[in-house]
């Protein structure tokens, strides 16, 4: 299993300061996302598709609200976990 680490990832900003999302990593048509407990979850344009991952990186970005979208929207919808 691949193991993705903090190196290439931006730190999410985490406006909010209780979000569980630690940083991600935006490509062009996927999102990773490390959450605070150390996993990383691959969101692609495959699952769960091209309007979520649009809508994950712009959150990402902003800092704001990501850990809640996909909580709400995403949920288990990821095409992979590598760590």
């Amino acid at each position: 299993m691949h193991t993705k680490t903090m190196s290439g990832m931006q730190p999410y900003i985490n406006l909010s300061g209780i979000s569980a999302v630690q940083a991600f990593e935006i490509g062009d048509r996927y999102i990773d996302i490390r959450f605070k407990d150390g996993t990383v979850y691959h969101y692609s344009y495959v699952i769960p598709g091209r309007a979520s991952v649009e809508d994950m990186k712009r959150l990402a970005l902003v800092g704001l609200g990501l850990n809640t979208y996909i909580n709400q929207h995403v949920r288990r919808k990821y095409a992979t976990r590598l760590s």
